[in-house]
């Protein structure tokens, strides 16, 4: 729970609109716009000191890493306490709000049990406890990266496995094309073929070889017509199963980058 809340100077337990927006899946400038609604509010009523916000929000300019070049750009955050982070979320709704409100809850709780039993380096000024929660934003920006990067293979895999249905090649080479590979029926069928897949000649031309059979990649559609003068044709389709889908695809988006 540490990337959700930091320690700030005398011993104050902190949370930033940057966090806030990212574990909640609002956009910062949001959950900024929201801040302001509040302190704007304060100021207008004859209720609420004005005073008691300022001393739950505090404005500050941020450096945040580039997630490209490197470098740094400044940007308003607010650093909140547990008071300011409570009042902002109150409007926060749904299952998922719900559950990350109890987890900053949790988080703020550890941390004031941490700092009570001398269990937490405590940073020397307020400027580092801000760079420690750049820092911290920077690497759940990594992480969001890396889940984006992996989201399409994870989809398909999770799609396929639980689906018996296979396929046609020239719709296994639409799918790779969906998953940021582009390649179309023909060159799919011709890298089959070159890399041992289907069969390159003869009666077996396109159907599956001995190794792809044993692999469980293919299976074999069968198809009786009869003609008019009573002659039987019996047509032979090679289909992708749900495993060959996986196969084929991690063949071509990253785990296998051996694809020719």
């Amino acid at each position: 729970m540490r990337d959700l809340v930091f320690q700030g100077k005398n011993n104050q337990v902190l949370t930033s609109s940057l966090l806030v927006a990212e574990k909640f899946g609002k956009r910062h400038v949001e959950v900024l716009d929201a801040v302001r609604e509040l302190i704007a509010k304060a100021e207008k009523s004859t209720f609420v000191e004005n005073q008691k916000l300022n001393k739950m929000f505090a404005l500050i300019e941020q450096e945040i890493p580039m997630p490209v070049g490197g470098g740094v750009k400044k940007a308003p955050a607010y650093v909140m306490n547990r008071d300011g982070f409570t009042l902002l979320v109150m409007g926060f709704t749904g299952e998922k709000a719900l559950q990350f409100k109890l987890d900053y809850i949790e988080a703020f709780n550890k941390m004031e049990a941490m700092i009570k039993s001398g269990g937490f380096q405590i940073p020397g000024s307020f400027k580092e406890a801000l760079l420690l929660a750049a820092h911290q934003q920077e690497q759940i920006e990594c992480q969001q990266k890396q889940l984006e990067a992996n989201k399409p293979k994870v989809l398909f895999a999770e799609a396929v496995s639980t689906s018996q249905r296979c396929c046609l090649v020239s719709e296994l080479a639409k799918i790779i094309s969906q998953n940021g590979v582009t390649i179309g029926q023909n060159r799919l069928f011709t890298w089959m073929r070159k890399n041992g897949y289907l069969c390159n000649k003869g009666q077996y031309y396109n159907q599956p070889t001995q190794k792809a059979m044993e692999l469980g990649l293919f299976e074999i559609k069968k198809t009786t017509i009869t003609k008019p003068n009573g002659d039987v044709i019996v047509n032979t389709t090679s289909k992708v199963t749900g495993k060959g889908q996986i196969y084929f695809v991690n063949k071509f988006i990253g785990k296998d980058n051996n694809h020719g």
